[in-house]
């Protein structure tokens, strides 16, 4: 195979881009099946930028191009593809390739171990504890993926056309797949190790420069290799959502895809969950030591407890009458520290610490948009605590410094204050939807991580170019820059989205009406 991950795993979400972006500009959706064209003899398109579907690299091509399995020599030859149906071309496809990105993937792992990790003026430089930070697992990641990878390649040699991998991957997921939680559970130390050695270690630093621009790795960094399993892992969870997209309904095929894809998803959300551990015990650890407590001291560090969100913001002074008065300053800092459960509101003091005067349970906050009422009342919201330090209602009136800061601090405050635009979880027959054109790592607590081609409802926005969504796949939501994405307008194709999205979920469905309640806050 030709394509490291980082190469295969690019083209491949840029194919599904540009996929996408042809469908939602066709006048009429019905010609061309909203999920993906169908990979028959059609006659070819007029220009280039038309021709669809996306390529699929092929397991023992050794140049970069993509292939679709209908293009491998058998299949052609076989005559089978005037047998199948194009739905189920369409299936073939979508199995196919989580075949080759997997010995892709395998081939990217094998470099990080023997072109990094094995290394042997790597291992002189670092000292044992340093390798195992660095590297945590990863041999035991590559000897899951090879078996994983083989016995694919077994299933996809039993017979031309292909029966199923899905029950493969479950019982891969179920047990081997552990070995990933491990790995990523690591990666804040990994991170931060990292960046410890190339700023303390000059030979370290000069090596990794070294050892990265070797052809092997086709100008791709050392970081990147290490985050594979987490892209991989995430990336193999979608793969099987795409299969499942293209099952038939109520077939034994849906049920195990159904079935891997739920074992998937508790993986990615144990890794997740390991990586946030990891972050936001030292976070919590860190907050703690910088508060100083003018009221009654609230115990801050808690195993459930974590920060969703930290700002400056402005306090208006004296009584609402005051407002107009332009002769004296009408607000003055506060800091705000918002954590799932809690409102602790402070005032900065000399030395990198927080005085604590106010703060209530989260459930227990509302807040309340002010009219514009001028320039200096702009971007300006009420915060109601209905029960605060001192068991009494308080509101503070509160000034952001942009549309957007307002908007985040009020969703952040009361999250199930309804949303300009509704989730899609209320099953509405439309919502506004963003595809992912640019990757976004998120900056703050509040905000969602993107990854290229993801599909988001876009539940709020602002002037000035923030976008607060709900990602389809996962439900995760956040904000994140517009810029980020672009807009699908087709209104045929939303509903595809959404009823695609209702389909991989379905059995979640009634454990997300028991948990509902208890999952809001």
């Amino acid at each position: 195979l030709g394509l490291l991950y980082q190469e295969y795993r690019d083209k491949s979400t840029r194919e599904e881009i540009e996929t996408r972006r042809l469908q939602d500009s066709q006048t009429d959706p019905e010609e061309t099946s909203p999920s993906e064209e169908t990979p028959s003899e059609a006659e070819p398109r007029s220009t280039t930028e038309s021709k669809a579907p996306p390529q699929i690299s092929l397991l023992r091509n050794s140049n970069s191009r993509f292939n679709l399995w209908q293009d491998l020599p058998e299949i052609r030859s076989s005559g089978v593809l005037s047998i199948l149906q194009p739905d189920e071309i369409k299936l073939q496809e979508a199995m196919f390739e989580l075949v080759t990105s997997e010995a892709s993937y395998y081939k990217s792992l094998n470099l990080l171990v023997s072109h990094f990790m094995e290394n042997e003026r790597l291992k002189k430089i670092l000292h044992q504890s340093e390798a195992h930070i660095l590297f945590s697992n990863v041999l035991d990641v590559m000897a899951v993926s090879e078996r994983f990878l083989l016995d694919l390649e077994q299933r996809v040699e039993e017979n031309i056309v292909i029966s199923d991998v899905c029950d493969i991957v479950y019982q891969h997921t179920v047990n081997h797949f552990s070995v990933y939680i491990t790995y990523v559970s690591n990666q804040t130390y990994q991170e931060r190790a990292y960046k410890q050695l190339l700023q303390d270690k000059p030979a370290f630093r000069e090596l990794i420069s070294q050892l990265e621009l070797d052809p092997k790795c086709k100008g791709l960094s050392f970081s990147s290799f290490l985050i594979l399993p987490f892209q991989r892992i995430t990336r193999l969870k979608l793969l099987v959502q795409n299969i499942l997209k293209k099952v038939e309904e109520k077939s034994d095929r849906e049920t195990t895809a159904l079935d891997a894809h739920k074992e998937l998803e508790t993986v990615v959300k144990a890794c997740n969950e390991g990586v946030r551990k990891m972050s936001r015990t030292e976070q919590m650890i860190s907050i703690q030591k910088k508060l100083e407590f003018k009221i009654k001291s609230v115990p801050i560090i808690s195993h459930s407890r974590w920060l969703l969100k930290q700002g400056e913001l402005q306090q208006m002074n004296g009584p609402k009458t005051s407002r107009t008065l332009r002769t004296k300053k009408l607000f003055r800092e506060i800091y705000l520290f918002l954590f799932n459960d809690l409102l602790v509101i402070c005032r900065q003091i000399p030395g990198d610490k927080y005085q604590v005067f106010d703060s209530a349970p989260r459930g227990l906050l509302r807040v309340e948009e002010l009219e514009d009422q001028g320039q200096s009342l702009a971007n300006v919201f009420i915060l109601r605590l209905l029960e605060n330090a001192d068991d009494r209602e308080a509101s503070y009136m509160l000034k952001a410094s942009s549309q957007s800061e307002m908007k985040r601090w009020m969703i952040s405050l009361a999250p199930n204050r309804r949303t300009k635009f509704v989730s899609f979880t209320s099953r509405l027959v439309d919502c506004p939807q963003i595809q992912c054109v640019h990757p976004y790592v998120a900056q703050q607590p509040d905000e969602l991580s993107l990854e290229l081609a993801d599909v988001l409802n876009i539940l709020d926005k602002t002037d000035d170019g923030w976008i607060f969504g709900e990602r389809l796949h996962d439900q995760e939501r956040g904000w994140f820059p517009s810029s980020m994405g672009e807009e699908i307008l087709n209104p045929k194709i939303r509903a595809q989205n959404l009823k695609e999205c209702f389909r991989v979920h379905k059995s979640d469905d009634s454990q997300r009406r028991k948990l509902g309640s208890r999952n809001r806050q």
